[in-house]
């Protein structure tokens, strides 16, 4: 469940202890993650578990001092409670983290409950910091999955509908239709149809593909705006044509535009950047580029080529397919 921040749990009630003090079930979190692990991982379970679990009497004692602003007492809490933490972040695997995140965001909600716990209330640490380790790990996977991070109500909203269906599913065995859903949370069809498009999964175009992850996503995508073969010729006679003109300019000029426009296989640079090589400002590397253009254009168009149009802000067009002279890729303006 997807729960606000600014939200406790309910103590009204006694919470069940989760208490994880049993060293058979410390040694298999170990065991079951350490097949895939990586070294820092390894040394980080092997460094936590050096740490002795609490007592309650302990916790109630360290409470005490917490309250008092104890910073050692505060530490020692969280220290003793980070395999707690392991636990939890370990249901998350393969939800869109990396384990060690899931830890670092647990490790984050630990921290909130360690300031927040009242042991007045009656319940072991374990109990109150389950809740503060699992909404922060929740709520970061929620936020990870999407380019536009979703409110709170509606990652809340998502929660229970993800949790409706899975009712469903266990007691129907199949998956339940869109208006059953709806049924089951008591909302309109179209409220269930808008959680559905935002809960949409993204995928990254540098996603491993294939058995050995030898390939990526991106790769099987048709790039539908390659150029055709005749297209690229003219590119390039284009782009030849205009390194012919730069032969005429100084060295300064053909640096700057080789290196602004990323010509002759270069990236494309800021004017920030080609200043700091030249040990000049920006500004005077914005002149120079804007010079440059001025003469590229009047020896374009004594070619009879179409002139530009502002060419300072569009760039070259020497190795595009639309013209005689035409531009390359814009650089990325600073």
């Amino acid at each position: 469940m997807f729960i606000a921040a600014e939200q406790e749990p309910d103590t009204s009630e006694p919470m069940q202890d989760r208490e994880i003090d049993e060293p058979a079930e410390a040694e298999q979190i170990k065991d079951e993650v350490d097949g895939t692990a990586s070294d820092a991982l390894k040394l980080y379970l092997r460094d936590i578990h050096k740490t002795k679990l609490l007592t309650a009497e302990q916790e109630k004692e360290l409470a005490g001092k917490i309250d008092l602003g104890d910073m050692a007492a505060r530490d020692r809490m969280i220290t003793s409670n980070l395999r707690l933490v392991v636990k939890i972040a370990k249901r998350y695997i393969n939800r869109g983290l990396p384990f060690l995140d899931l830890i670092a965001e647990g490790n984050l909600g630990l921290i909130k409950a360690v300031e927040h716990f009242d042991v007045s209330k009656g319940f072991r640490f374990s109990t109150y910091g389950s809740w503060w380790i699992r909404q922060s790990v929740e709520r970061s996977l929620m936020n990870q999955a999407h380019t536009i991070r979703l409110p709170v109500h509606v990652a809340e909203e998502i929660g229970r509908m993800k949790r409706k269906s899975g009712i469903f599913r266990k007691q129907m065995n199949r998956e339940p239709t869109l208006e059953e859903v709806a049924d089951a949370m008591e909302v309109e069809l179209t409220h269930v149809r808008h959680l559905m498009t935002v809960t949409r999964k993204i995928f990254s175009l540098d996603q491993p593909m294939g058995e050995r992850g030898d390939f990526f996503l991106m790769d099987t995508i048709e790039e539908t705006s390659a150029l055709s073969a005749s297209d690229r010729i003219e590119g390039v006679e284009a782009y030849e044509l205009v390194s012919g003109f730069m032969e005429s300019f100084t060295e300064s000029e053909k640096k700057v535009l080789t290196l602004r426009f990323g010509l002759n296989d270069h990236e494309p640079q800021t004017l920030d950047s080609i200043g700091l090589s030249f040990g000049v400002t920006r500004e005077r590397i914005r002149q120079i580029e804007a010079n440059s253009l001025r003469k590229l254009r009047r020896l374009l168009q004594e070619q009879d080529c179409e002139e530009p149009a502002s060419a300072a802000d569009d760039g070259i067009r020497s190795a595009s397919p639309s013209a005689c002279c035409t531009h390359p890729p814009r650089p990325a303006l600073p």
